[in-house]
């Protein structure tokens, strides 16, 4: 037996790695000028603009994966933001090693899909549901 056939399992996964997501996120918007600040101190063009795509990934992005849509193309997003951002921002060894580690996550749900419980697997059903017999 090497696979878990449950529909919560996914649905889990897909949780606590939004969570991790959404949640830096919500702190980069509940601090937008520091998070503004720590950017530009990275030596990054456009600082305001890079804020605003951090929101977009981190929140945005993050949301779609909660619910499970567009799995595939969100978790290569997310895969690569969590690579650059550690390669840009991390230098400090744990955040520096957690950060790959998240994309193998990531990678996982762009592989497999999002499961049983996700819009996309709803809206599979309907296609199918729709398709002439």
């Amino acid at each position: 037996m090497d696979r878990i056939d449950t529909p919560a399992l996914p649905a889990l996964g897909r949780l606590l790695m939004a969570w991790f997501m959404v949640s830096a996120g919500w702190g980069k918007l509940m601090a937008a000028s520091a998070t503004i600040g720590f950017i530009a101190s990275a030596g990054l063009p456009f600082p305001t603009l890079a804020y605003i795509v951090a929101l977009v990934v981190e929140i945005g992005v993050g949301l779609l994966l909660l619910v499970g849509l567009f799995t595939g193309p969100v978790g290569i997003v997310l895969a690569l933001w969590c690579l650059i951002t550690a390669l840009i921002f991390h230098g400090n060894q744990i955040m520096f090693h957690k950060n790959p580690a998240l994309p193998g996550g990531f990678l996982f749900v762009a592989a497999l899909g999002a499961g049983a419980w996700s819009v996309d697997a709803m809206l599979a059903r309907r296609r199918a549901a729709a398709a002439p017999a």
